[in-house]
C-alpha cells in the first residue's frame, strides 16, 4: 500500500519507524516524509533537523520540508506523481487544506493524544495534566476538516503517574499510538473497523499552551501547582520569581495533606535534601524538587538553595 508519512516532533518518530519497518504485518510503502524546516533550538540557537527527517534520513525515505504545506506546488506533485492510497499524520504542526486530506482512496489517518472527543487541540496531553486528569490515551481518527472532528476509528487508554511531565506522557503514547495504528490499518483497509462518528456534545478543548502561561501564582492550591508544573514540563517550563530571576521549575510534588502554621503563598518554609517547601494559596505546600536558575543547567532544588544560600521566609514569586 502506497502511503505518505507526515509527521514532525519526536512523538510522531515511533509511527514513521513502525510504517517503514511493516510492524505487525502491516506492508505500507512509506513513499516519502513531509515535514516541518530545519529550525533553530538550544542555546546557541543553532539550526537543527525536526527528529521526523532524521528518522527518514536513517531509513533512506525521500523527505519534503515545507514551510507552509498548503502553497508548495512540490508537495502536490509529490500526490500527483506518487498516488498515495493512505496518508498518516501525526503531530505534522500545520493544518491541512481539504483537498489534501481527502486526495488518498482510504483517505488521512491521524494519532490524536487524548481519548477523542475530550481534549481537541494543539496540546492536548498539557491540558489533561493540567485538569489533574488519571486516565488519558490515543485515538486513531479519520481528518477531517474541523480541528480534531473526524470519524475515529480505534482507541486505547493510558494511565497518568500523579507525578508524570507531559513529556513523559507524550513518550507513552507515542508508542502506545504507533502500536495501535498497526494494528487499526489492516483492520480498516479491510472494513473489519468502520469509522465512528464523535458525539460533539461531549467535546474539551486543548488550545495550544502560551509561554507566558508559565508564571506561577503561589495563591493557588498545591494540587493546581503541582499540576502545572509537571504540565509545562518540557515547554514553557513554569517559573517563579526569586531575588528578581526567573527561576524555571522543572519537578515537584504535592503535600496537599500538610497544613504548615502559618506563612504566606509564596513563602519557603523549609529546605531540606528532599527539596524546597514553599507555602500555597490553600495553605497547603509544594515540595520543589528540580529548579533551573538563568543561565545554568537544571538540578535539584536543595542544590539550588544551597548555591544562594537560601532561608526559609524568603518568598518566591516577589521581585
Amino acid at each position: 500500500m502506497r502511503l505518505l508519512f507526515l509527521g514532525t516532533p519526536e512523538f510522531a518518530v515511533p509511527a514513521l519507524r513502525a510504517l517503514i519497518a511493516g510492524a505487525g504485518g502491516v506492508q505500507c510503502d512509506v513513499r516519502a516524509v513531509i515535514t516541518q524546516p530545519d529550525r533553530p533550538a538550544g542555546r546557541g540557537q543553532k539550526l537543527t533537523a525536526p527528529p521526523v527527517k532524521i528518522a527518514a534520513q536513517q531509513a533512506g525515505t525521500p523527505i519534503i520540508q515545507t514551510e507552509r504545506l498548503r502553497t508548495d506546488r512540490a508537495v502536490f506533485d509529490l500526490l500527483e506523481r506518487e498516488k498515495p492510497e493512505l496518508i498518516v499524520v501525526v503531530a505534522f504542526g500545520q493544518i491541512l487544506p481539504a483537498d489534501f486530506f481527502c486526495y488518498p482512496r482510504l483517505g488521512t489517518l491521524n494519532i490524536h493524544a487524548s481519548l477523542l472527543p475530550k481534549y481537541r487541540g494543539a496540546a492536548p496531553v498539557a491540558h489533561a495534566l493540567l485538569n489533574g486528569e488519571a486516565r488519558t490515551g490515543v485515538t486513531i481518527m479519520k481528518i477531517d476538516a474541523g480541528m480534531d472532528t473526524g470519524d475515529t476509528l480505534s482507541q486505547t487508554e493510558v494511565p497518568i503517574d500523579e507525578n508524570a511531565t507531559t513529556g513523559e506522557v507524550e513518550g507513552l503514547l507515542a508508542v502506545e499510538g504507533a502500536r495501535l495504528l498497526m494494528e487499526t490499518i489492516p483492520a480498516y483497509v479491510s472494513g473489519a473497523i468502520a469509522p465512528c462518528p464523535q458525539d460533539s456534545r461531549l467535546a474539551t478543548y486543548a488550545p495550544r499552551i502560551k509561554k507566558e502561561e508559565g508564571r506561577i501564582d503561589w495563591s493557588s492550591g498545591a494540587r493546581a501547582l503541582h499540576n502545572r508544573i509537571r504540565a509545562f514540563n518540557p515547554w514553557p517550563g513554569a517559573f517563579s520569581l526569586l531575588r528578581g530571576q526567573a527561576v524555571k521549575l522543572w519537578r515537584s510534588r504535592c503535600l496537599d495533606s500538610t497544613r504548615l502554621g502559618g506563612g504566606s503563598p509564596g513563602q519557603v518554609a523549609e529546605i531540606g535534601r528532599e527539596g524546597v517547601t514553599v507555602v500555597c494559596g490553600d495553605g497547603s505546600a509544594i515540595l520543589l524538587t528540580e529548579t533551573q536558575l538563568p543561565g545554568r543547567n537544571r538540578n535539584s532544588a536543595f542544590d539550588m538553595a544551597n548555591g544562594l544560600k537560601l532561608k526559609p521566609g524568603e518568598r518566591l514569586g516577589a521581585s
